[in-house]
């Protein structure tokens, strides 16, 4: 198939997935208000409901597939996940992965209509950045309320999206929280963004893989699990880039992804 051919396509069907993605979110939203009455499992069920709905029609529409990878190394109940976080996509997308996920969020998010109050419901972590000491203190308190409940935290260690391949940019919040919970950590690898790049409504056929990696014991220093967290995720997913590019048809490479994966084979030379 021509190239272009190729390309218009794959336009036609990322403007017709974005219609039903935004149709349904707004169903999930508007028909599912009903659950802020009720228990807190009822709204948690239709979160994760949305999240494999999308996955689906994300399949259906796009051919945009997803394979998840190391599933036994995700413990049963409570426990940390620090997941790279590449596109719009993690936020849904993970969700049904888990048992019942307190996501740590950005206070923001809280202030959307019905969507705010849902995350309110959902009872996830939402932090405020504007004061930071009091924000880390009250993101503690909450985790550790959580953990009690048996809940997995799933926090983005970076903060923000960022596209793949991009130096990585840890903050501090996921350290403490490890300290302050003293639970295994799982690491969390995937490719998200290669196939639902960030600022773009483009969305590309192929296979975003999630990889849950070794877990990571309580107990160690700040130092040693600060390097072995970020060595094990960003290792895992330079990994996951390189098996995408040698894709039969590869998604566009951002220069971000061009770049990491040029000074990774510089150093095997």
């Amino acid at each position: 198939m021509p190239e272009q051919l190729r390309n218009a396509i794959i336009l036609v069907r990322s403007l017709a997935f974005a219609i039903a993605f935004y149709i349904a979110t707004a169903l999930f939203l508007v028909v599912g208000s009903p659950l802020l009455l009720g228990p807190r499992r009822w709204a948690m069920a239709g979160l994760r409901l949305h999240g494999l709905t999308c996955v689906w029609l994300l399949r259906l529409i796009a051919g945009t597939r997803l394979e998840v990878r190391g599933r036994t190394n995700l413990p049963a109940g409570a426990c940390l996940v620090a997941a790279k976080h590449q596109s719009a996509w993690d936020t849904f997308g993970l969700i049904p992965l888990f048992q019942d996920p307190a996501v740590v969020l950005k206070a923001e998010l809280a202030l959307i209509p019905l969507y705010g109050w849902f995350c309110r419901k959902f009872e996830h972590i939402i932090v405020s950045r504007e004061r930071a000491a009091v924000a880390l203190k009250a993101m503690l308190a909450t985790g550790r309320e959580r953990i009690a409940q048996g809940r997995e935290i799933v926090i983005f260690p970076e903060g923000t999206r960022t596209p793949p391949g991009a130096p990585p940019d840890y903050k501090p919040g996921i350290v403490a929280l490890y300290e302050a919970l003293g639970q295994t950590c799982v690491p969390l690898a995937l490719n998200s963004g290669l196939y639902w790049p960030r600022r773009s409504l483009m969305r590309y056929p192929g296979t975003i893989v999630v990889e849950f990696l070794e877990p990571i014991p309580p107990g160690l220093d700040r130092r040693t699990f600060r390097a072995l967290l970020e060595s094990r995720i960003e290792e895992a997913t330079l990994r996951l880039i390189q098996e995408a590019a040698r894709a039969r048809h590869p998604p566009p490479l951002p220069a971000s992804a061009k770049m990491a994966l040029s000074a990774a084979v510089s150093e095997t030379k």
